[in-house]
């Protein structure tokens, strides 16, 4: 859980001081990643809760059928479900094809082309993400 509340505390920094000053959308970029990497930590912390309350059936070591079986195990928990949604989006990141929008100021904008459709990724899109997260470290605690 210290591992977790690290990264947070690293993401909470790109947000509101760096991505303050430099406002670019490599800043933004690097903010995504770190919170996946946090719901990384996140979902491997979930597993080890699911195990103790023997809802866990053992299944290969892939990242992809951790997810599987974690969305099965918490589907009635919304804050967990909302944030293995937007895990999904911050996975599948690097490939996605971006469009930087207004860097260097005030409105600088993300656009990411995920599932056919353009999301905007924005300040205040960003502190959706971190309200959501906030409430999800929360939950785990």
């Amino acid at each position: 859980m210290d591992n977790i509340i690290k990264e947070k505390i690293s993401a909470d920094h790109l947000l509101y001081v760096s991505l303050k000053y430099t406002k670019t959308c490599d800043v933004i970029i690097n903010l995504l990643l770190r919170w996946k990497v946090m719901i990384e930590m996140a979902m491997d912390h979930l597993v080890e809760k699911a195990k103790k309350q023997k809802k866990w059936r053992p299944v290969p070591d892939a990242p992809r059928a951790k997810f599987i079986q974690l969305k099965r195990i918490y589907e009635k928990e919304p804050v967990v479900m909302e944030t293995l949604q937007l895990y999904e989006f911050f996975r599948d990141l690097e490939k996605l094809d971006k469009i930087r929008e207004s860097e260097f100021r005030k409105g600088v904008n993300l656009k990411v082309n995920y599932k056919g459709q353009f999301v905007s990724v924005n300040l205040e899109k960003l502190k959706e993400y971190s309200d959501l997260l906030e409430r999800f470290i929360s939950y785990l605690k």
